[in-house]
């Protein structure tokens, strides 16, 4: 059975959120305009938002499944 990708707004997301909770810079975004660099933005404000309420990596998990 195949499996149905992310579309790419998700996965810019994710991996914003994943860039924030790990504490990287925001100006490291990969993506230079657009859609995709809205919602890496978007993630990497809620992760880091995330990583300074102390969020463990058990409920960051759980987390960013309930976004998809």
């Amino acid at each position: 059975m195949k499996r149905q990708k992310k579309n790419s707004s998700q996965r810019a997301f994710s991996r914003g959120y994943q860039a924030g909770v790990t504490g990287r810079s925001r100006s490291l975004c990969p993506h230079v305009t657009g859609d995709t660099r809205h919602d890496w933005l978007t993630g990497w404000r809620e992760g880091r938002e995330d990583h300074w309420n102390g969020f463990n990596t058990l409920a960051q998990a759980q987390k960013i499944q309930t976004f998809f």
